[in-house]
């Protein structure tokens, strides 16, 4: 009686326990795709003209949008003339790096002060930058193994996920649910907060690009 006693007792003491937090926030927290470009009309528009040279790999007009003293790291390799040279490295992502994190919206800081992508700039301060992820698409299949025909465990839409160790590979992610499922997603939809995000600030009625950089 006495044992069943004390194995009651820590049962309850279990059951009265808070949950252990999560890395990622709340237990199914999302992150929802947000652009508030479109509430200023002249942002709106010095956007889209950078996209459009973004696309076409205009040096000369990409660069016209930056501030000369552009940031691009955290360490000594900052400045225009550094961004020149790392465009025109052909083994550079840069150009493509820039069009995914405009394209994926973003939010005012201040009314002179935007930043984009959504992810870093709407992400949960309770959630651990380093060991969680975004999921940036609706229904997106999670599967059972690496491989591309595996059996699909689960879907998930604008979720943070954890990121699992044993992770990244240039195709999927290995990411564990709020649920607790684990499985594979596909590399192009899963995005770190700490990806590269573009800073962009109005200066003298004029709208720059102040940083593009990575890491925290």
């Amino acid at each position: 009686m006495a044992v069943f006693a004390l194995v009651l007792a820590v049962a309850l003491q279990a059951q009265a326990r808070p949950p252990a937090a999560s890395a990622c926030g709340a237990q199914r927290a999302q992150l929802l795709p947000i652009d508030q470009a479109a509430t200023q009309p002249e942002f709106f528009a010095f956007r889209a003209r950078l996209q459009a040279a973004i696309a076409r790999r205009d040096e000369a007009a990409l660069l016209a949008a930056v501030d000369p003293g552009i940031r691009l790291s955290f360490g000594a390799d900052n400045g225009i003339n550094v961004l020149r040279t790392q465009l025109r490295d052909p083994k550079t992502t840069l150009w493509a790096d820039l069009a995914t994190a405009l394209a994926l919206g973003g939010t005012f800081a201040a009314p002179t002060s935007f930043t984009a992508p959504y992810v870093f700039a709407s992400w949960p301060s309770n959630a651990d930058s380093f060991e969680c992820a975004a999921v940036i698409g609706e229904s997106v299949r999670v599967r059972r193994t690496a491989e591309a025909d595996s059996a699909v465990v689960g879907r998930v839409s604008f979720e943070i996920v954890q990121v699992l160790p044993d992770s990244r590979s240039a195709t999927v992610v290995h990411v564990r649910l709020a649920s607790g499922v684990t499985g594979f997603v596909s590399a192009a939809f899963v995005r770190s907060p700490i990806d590269r995000r573009a800073t962009f600030e109005r200066v003298n009625g004029q709208w720059r690009l102040r940083s593009f950089v990575a890491g925290d």
